[in-house]
């Protein structure tokens, strides 16, 4: 199966080649657009979030529109609004910023949880609904969001029910050493654009015909139950992980596997993707704590008990 990785393979190099210094963020971004699941990209400002989102369409060849969330916008400057003509006593659809493959949703958190709501029925069921009318969306439809985690004046957090559509969390955090001087010198994100896609939407469309194929053992399913089961019962959690949750890991998982010529999951991939498809779905009663810091604890014995 190694010629599957060949397309998300040219995709993550020319990501790289824009987003420097950043090469796990970027496989998992990748791994996203394979799997046909939606990123939040949680980190601060001017770190590479929306150059990113923009080369991934870039370098797909996709549709791309970017909204930036703000508390005066509308669910139809989302969805889009059907408008009536008098002298035909019709309506008219206009399709709103949605109707596209990539979608980047800059500062999500800062539009209202009307608008943010917007975003429940197309990201869970790939169509739109306005005026009673049900329209569906590009098949590759996929929302790449971002918020600043500190700067919070003027902002609404994503509800759990929101929360819990994202496929992965990811952040970028800064560049080390070489790659930031790089950055420094030539910044990536006013780079010319690609000549050519590395990939197109119909080849990742493609290989996600293949991701049920990848075996998981029961085993595997053993030990994300082990960690599922003990977020719900532990007291310190407000809100414990989803059967959503589990779904998600476990495409993860096998997508994962697939990128890297595999037809079989691993331990490892249960152990590079928790975090990052979990930490966001995870509610602490304690808001002071981190709910990724108490996850990792989770998956770390899980993981000794596993190899032991």
């Amino acid at each position: 199966m190694t010629f599957v990785a060949e397309g998300p393979r040219r995709l993550q190099e020319a990501l790289s080649r824009i987003v420097l210094g950043k090469p796990v963020p970027l496989a998992k971004l990748v791994l996203a657009a394979v799997a046909g699941g939606h990123v939040l990209i949680e980190d601060v400002p001017g770190v590479g979030k929306t150059t990113a989102a923009k080369a991934l369409a870039r370098l797909t060849g996709s549709d791309f529109r970017r909204i930036q969330f703000t508390p005066d916008l509308l669910p139809y400057d989302l969805t889009g609004v059907d408008v009536f003509h008098p002298e035909t006593r019709t309506f008219d659809f206009r399709p709103g910023p949605l109707f596209t493959q990539i979608v980047l949703a800059d500062e999500i958190n800062r539009a209202t949880p009307k608008v943010q709501s917007a975003l429940l029925e197309v990201m869970e069921e790939g169509q739109v609904t306005v005026g009673g009318v049900t329209r569906p969306v590009d098949p590759f439809f996929l929302v790449v969001a971002t918020q600043n985690p500190l700067d919070l004046d003027g902002t609404f957090p994503l509800p759990s029910a929101q929360l819990d559509r994202f496929f992965l969390r990811l952040a970028f955090g800064y560049p080390e050493g070489a790659a930031e001087r790089a950055v420094w010198l030539d910044d990536p994100g006013h780079a010319p654009p690609p000549t050519e896609p590395a990939v197109t939407p119909q080849d990742l469309l493609s290989l996600r015909q293949e991701i049920s194929r990848v075996r998981v053992a029961p085993e595997l399913l053993d030990l994300i139950a082990e960690v599922v089961n003990q977020s719900r019962d532990n007291p310190s959690v407000a809100l414990g992980l989803s059967p959503r949750a589990g779904v998600h890991l476990v495409r993860a998982m096998r997508t994962w596997a697939l990128l890297q010529g595999r037809d079989y999951a691993v331990a490892q991939d249960f152990r590079d993707l928790a975090l990052d498809v979990w930490s966001h779905r995870l509610e602490l009663r304690d808001a002071t704590h981190d709910a990724r810091d108490f996850l990792e604890t989770l998956v770390s014995e899980a993981m000794v008990r596993h190899e032991g």
